[in-house]
């Protein structure tokens, strides 16, 4: 099965706790804090295997957990750090944040690896916290929680050439006999339900990759028919071989097929009216083609090279193959390259900070905490040791929050929650 866009769940590892601990070694007086610090947590990361060319795999696995680095132990003992988890995808696969629409990654060559969700750093043992006035600190950090994301991953087929037209005119047949593909052929609309990729060799000896893509319709940019659904796997194709039914078999006009078709392209990415274009005009053995193409080519004016061809018999198969050769010696691959970096390139923009959180009111009077910044503080604080709580008091209060409190009626003996955790609010 040809699978080509997925949802996923990632989330990094999360960091390893810090450690309280002393040294109680003999001679050794005052031996102080010795707690180490937690180790990091995996990130998780997906590099391209030129092995696959589809993600079957996310099929059956949509949850991708980095493990959590190992906690600090005794003796300043660096807890150790957790080994990346590496998912393998194909090339020419996008990794796109489903809450921000932004693309993390596009990985097109064989090697080529991204960082998706960033594992959390480890927390810090008692041994950092030490100071001239307190020497001996019982206060360690627990882990910093690894990055979680949903991301929608998109395969783009990386062909030479796409064929495009409507459906059934001949581009499954025109395929199976210039390669060894073997697509479905049948005498009905959608036959082809996913990309077929054939590698074609000339008779001079030189090759290139084939994609038949699904039959494009009118409305195919707004998801009618399959067009929508595999239209982004035009985008990576240097050269793209129209086919036409000449013989009109099924009483549409060939000029205005390929005006509808180019339409769509255009509608989908403006770029694509400026990708290299050959036409195959199909089914010359048919006995209205002769008239229908001389009609055609007054109406094209020479814009676009027309090579006709019949796949069943294989008329001018060997002329087209060849021109179509000649055309990507002209587009070296870096140039389509750089045409999909400048139109998926991120641009960052200044963004004013978040604000560290936010005050509600529960129906049962509790006032409710939230904001990524101080639920990460709350992660990271061991409330096991109390000189812990009292540093996350007072990381509290320097980002304002008991004012925020006071200023919403918050009062002595009042419930204050934070995530599970709840507190009494002292003024």
């Amino acid at each position: 099965m040809f699978v080509d866009q997925v949802s996923v769940y990632v989330k990094g590892g999360d960091g390893g706790n810090g450690l309280v601990a002393y040294r109680r070694e003999k001679y050794v007086p005052k031996g102080g804090p010795a707690g180490g610090d937690g180790g990091n947590g995996a990130d998780v990361i997906f590099k391209v295997d030129e092995g696959l060319n589809t993600l079957m795999d996310f099929r059956y696995n949509r949850h991708f957990k980095g493990k959590r680095g190992e906690n600090g132990m005794s003796k300043n003992q660096h807890g150790k750090n957790a080994s990346p988890l590496i998912v393998f995808v194909p090339p020419g696969t996008t990794v796109i944040d489903e809450d921000t629409n932004e693309i993390i990654a596009d990985l097109t060559t064989h090697g080529q690896q991204a960082v998706i969700a960033k594992g959390g750093r480890g927390g810090r043992g008692n041994t950092r916290f030490a100071t001239p006035t307190n020497p001996a600190p019982d206060i360690a950090e627990n882990g910093e929680p690894g990055q979680e994301r949903m991301v929608k991953v998109e395969l783009k087929l990386i062909a030479d050439v796409g064929l495009i037209g409507f459906p059934s005119v001949g581009k499954s047949t025109f395929l199976s006999v210039v390669s060894a593909a073997k697509p479905k052929i049948a005498d009905y609309h959608f036959t082809t339900l996913t990309p077929n990729l054939g590698v074609v060799d000339t008779n001079d000896q030189r090759s290139f990759v084939m994609a038949d893509l699904p039959g494009l319709i009118e409305g195919a940019h707004e998801g009618v028919g399959l067009g929508y659904q595999f239209l982004r796997h035009v985008e990576r194709t240097r050269v793209l071989v129209h086919v036409i039914d000449m013989a009109a078999m099924e009483g549409r006009d060939p000029y205005e097929d390929f005006v509808k078709i180019n339409q769509e392209l255009e509608k989908y990415d403006e770029k694509l009216k400026k990708r290299p274009q050959i036409i195959a005009a199909n089914k010359m053995d048919m006995p209205s083609a002769k008239e229908n193409i001389t009609k055609f080519k007054e109406k094209l004016q020479d814009k676009y090279p027309v090579y006709e061809i019949s796949a069943l018999t294989k008329e001018g198969l060997r002329d087209i193959l060849f021109a179509i050769a000649d055309k990507l010696e002209e587009i070296p691959k870096e140039a389509i390259d750089e045409d999909i970096e400048e139109k998926e390139k991120v641009i960052y923009r200044y963004r004013k900070e978040e604000t560290p959180f936010t005050i509600a009111r529960d129906d049962d009077g509790t006032y409710v905490l939230t904001g990524q910044k101080l639920e990460k503080l709350f992660k990271m604080t061991d409330f096991n040791h109390d000189q812990a709580v009292q540093r996350f008091a007072r990381q509290l209060r320097r980002m304002g929050v008991d004012e925020a409190l006071r200023k919403r009626g918050a009062k002595d003996g009042d419930t204050v929650r934070i995530l599970d955790f709840e507190f009494e609010f002292i003024d």
